[in-house]
């Protein structure tokens, strides 16, 4: 596996040049191997700054749209982050090995079961539910972070209502092409909004099964 290595360390040299600097983030891109969220036939491409399809069609995000989500969320070790898009569990991973307490939801069931066994054996701190990510987790709120991993039609209020005041969430906004925004709570009324370029996800979906876990 020698030249899978060697392909992540070209990875991350591609991310800092590409502006991502808190190391942190490089650190866990340097523990975490891409590869094993992944089917084995794509595992010469995991390392390369590329999007890859996963099951029940939809995608591992490229490593740079990782890498700078999980920077704008400046993760301090025992924050408490909700993710919206367990996906391939890659993302959780990444927050998971920087220190935060991730828990994460998955809309796709039969992707949930597969991610949810994958992430036992890699990493047994993260907590994953199958639902709709519209509607968060109120059991578990309020969350320090929040991260949207699929492109969203808005911010949705249920969401903002389950972060702590002084909370970021990092979610990309809108049809087609997404305009990656950052809020961050001030009070239960305001909230300060900062944009960050367009970015391009599958779209956030609401969970129409009677047998989602109920929170």
């Amino acid at each position: 596996m020698e030249y899978l290595q060697g392909a992540k360390k070209g990875l991350i040299t591609l991310l800092k040049n590409k502006g991502i600097h808190d190391e942190s983030v490089l650190d866990a891109f340097d523990k975490v191997e891409r590869h094993l969220f992944v089917e084995s036939f794509l595992w010469s491409h995991a390392y390369e700054d590329i999007a890859l399809q996963i099951h029940c069609n939809q995608t591992i995000s490229q490593p740079y749209t990782v890498a700078f989500q999980t920077q704008l969320l400046e993760i301090k070790k025992g924050d408490k982050v909700l993710e919206i898009g367990t996906g391939s569990g890659f993302q959780a991973a990444i927050l998971s090995q920087i220190g935060a307490k991730v828990y994460s939801i998955e809309r796709q069931y039969d992707l949930y079961k597969k991610t949810k066994k994958l992430l036992e054996t890699i990493d047994y701190r993260i907590i994953t539910f199958f639902g709709d990510g519209f509607e968060g987790i109120p059991k578990y709120a309020p969350f320090d972070k929040m991260i949207v991993t699929c492109g969203a039609p808005n911010v949705p209020t249920s969401l903002l209502k389950q972060l702590k005041i002084g909370g970021i969430i990092v979610i990309p906004v809108g049809e087609g092409t997404q305009k990656m925004q950052r809020l961050t709570k001030i009070n239960d009324e305001q909230y300060k909004e900062e944009a960050f370029g367009d970015f391009v996800f599958v779209p956030m979906l609401r969970n129409t099964s009677e047998t989602k876990d109920h929170f």
